[in-house]
């Protein structure tokens, strides 16, 4: 009698355990998510120009794979984005900055509603379309270097809204500068190294 009682409790856990299964297996390794991002700039300069880009919001789209519950990689894209240029308040040109981020994060409840999580990793940034207001460029010859390589931090969370679609909201602050240059001579360097703020929706399969 023991024995069947036995064999009748472990066939009622086995069946207990198929919709965790089922779920964790439904969701699959990978999830997209679509984010509004608000970028902070610290706008740190020495060059002594005081320079400056203006704050936007845009738009960001990142790939996910989960290689555990709790362990994933995501990158991050999204096309070049435009900023002014001042020196102490005043416009001098333009450039764009095209800014993928690849990051290894941590999930703390992959289960669960709400899933928090933290992330570390590396940014690469390519300034490009770099234009001068003809004034500044006559008196300074200015230029910046085009490549920018530095670390990002986040922490965020997936909140489950229905079977594999998610509300993300996402926070990092990445390390992003380039070195300024005047007659071919450098003049310092300006330091964007934003506080990036998002929000968006996630699907996972």
């Amino acid at each position: 009698m023991s024995k069947k009682i036995l064999a009748s409790a472990l066939a009622a856990a086995a069946l207990a355990t198929v919709p965790f299964a089922a779920q964790a297996q439904a969701e699959g390794p990978w999830m997209v998510r679509a984010r509004a991002v608000h970028l902070d700039s610290a706008n740190k300069d020495s060059t002594g120009l005081g320079l400056s880009v203006n704050n936007k919001t845009l738009p960001e789209v990142d790939i996910s794979y989960f290689f555990t519950p709790n362990i994933a990689a995501e990158l991050i894209l999204t096309y070049p984005q435009k900023h002014t240029l001042y020196s102490n308040g005043a416009k001098i040109g333009s450039l764009k900055h095209l800014p993928p981020t690849l990051s290894l994060q941590y999930h703390f409840a992959p289960n669960a509603t709400f899933r928090p999580y933290v992330g570390a990793g590396l940014n690469y940034t390519r300034f490009s379309s770099v234009n001068f207001e003809p004034a500044v460029q006559t008196a300074l010859a200015p230029s910046i270097k085009k490549n920018s390589y530095g670390l990002s931090f986040q922490v965020g969370a997936d909140i489950e809204l229905s079977k594999n679609l998610f509300l993300n909201v996402d926070i990092k602050k990445a390390q992003i500068d380039t070195d300024v240059y005047s007659k071919g001579n450098k003049a310092g360097t300006f330091k964007v190294d934003p506080l990036l703020v998002g929000v968006g929706l996630g699907m996972r399969f």
